[in-house]
Parts: structure tokens; C-alpha cells; sequence
């Protein structure tokens, strides 16, 4: 188990039952980047990986 997992964990018992837009999500993601500067780039990824999900393999 990675330490990020009690993270998810939570959100998925506090939340799990609500239903959000994906503008919800990136504006929340907007503020915790406004609010946490260091934590840019990670965003920016999990962002790109969540936005190309659907894209075909390029192997």
C-alpha cells in the first residue's frame, strides 16, 4: 500500500457518493495548486494522465 492510498481512501468514504463535473474537479485542482505552489507538477500529470485516459496506446 503507497502512502497516497489512505488519501484516496478518504476521499472515497467522504465522497464516494457524491457525483461531480470534471470543471469541478479542475477548479479544485486550480485552487490546491493556487494554495500549494510545490505541488505543480504533480498536478499537471495526474491532470494530462486523467485527460488521456481514452487515448490509444502509441506503441
Amino acid at each position: 500500500m503507497y502512502f497516497t492510498d489512505r488519501g484516496i481512501e478518504e476521499l472515497a468514504q467522504r465522497r464516494g457518493e457524491e457525483e461531480v463535473t470534471l470543471e469541478w474537479l479542475a477548479e479544485r485542482l486550480r485552487d490546491f495548486v493556487d494554495q500549494n505552489p510545490e505541488f505543480e507538477t504533480p498536478i499537471e500529470r495526474l491532470a494530462v494522465y486523467l485527460a488521456r485516459l481514452d487515448d490509444e496506446d502509441e506503441d
